[in-house]
């Protein structure tokens, strides 16, 4: 299995926190300071990325290992597990192009770097008490009383959030 590069940083929280808000509110921000980002967002729900009439979908049905779908736009490449495991973390980021940093959105059971985003609010328990869970830091709204000894950082200033990886990823940030 090959070993996950220092460049991959997990996002992570209880549903409904903002995860994917968050990230989406830093890729600009990833973009202005020169840097190439890639996201791998896990999902435990069964993938249908096109409608099962199109050509791509009768080809998987018929028993293709991988599909390509591509335009003058993007391109999709959708690959069939057919019973087999999910692919680790490290075999995922593998396949994305090279970029500067790689988000991860899930995945909380692997062992990289992560921030959780908290939200008192919603009546959950915070992850990051768990055991070896990789938590360094915390973003949480900046009234939530959360007592925790990482950094905790302000989840409504995602510039903060992102200097925040920067820094502890040490990237080169080009702009």
């Amino acid at each position: 299995m090959p070993a996950i590069q220092p460049r991959v940083f997990g996002i992570a929280g209880r549903s409904g926190s903002g995860k994917t808000t968050l990230i989406e509110a830093m890729l600009p921000l990833f973009t202005a300071m020169g840097l190439r980002v890639n996201v791998i967002k896990h999902s435990h729900h069964d993938l249908e990325l096109e409608p099962p009439r199109k050509d791509s979908a009768r080809f998987r049905q018929a028993g293709a290992q991988e599909v390509m779908v591509a335009s003058p736009y993007r391109f999709a490449i959708v690959h069939e597990l057919r019973g087999r495991p999910e692919p680790p973390l490290a075999e995922q980021v593998a396949r994305l192009a090279p970029a500067d940093l790689t988000l991860v959105e899930g995945f909380k059971h692997e062992a990289i770097a992560r921030l959780e985003v908290y939200r008192p609010a919603n009546g959950t328990e915070p992850l990051h008490t768990e055991p070896d869970s990789g938590f360094v830091a915390v973003a949480a709204p900046e009234d939530a009383l959360l007592d925790t000894p990482l950094p905790r950082l302000p989840l409504d200033q995602p510039q903060a959030v992102a200097q925040f990886i920067c820094q502890y990823l040490q990237l080169p940030v080009r702009a």
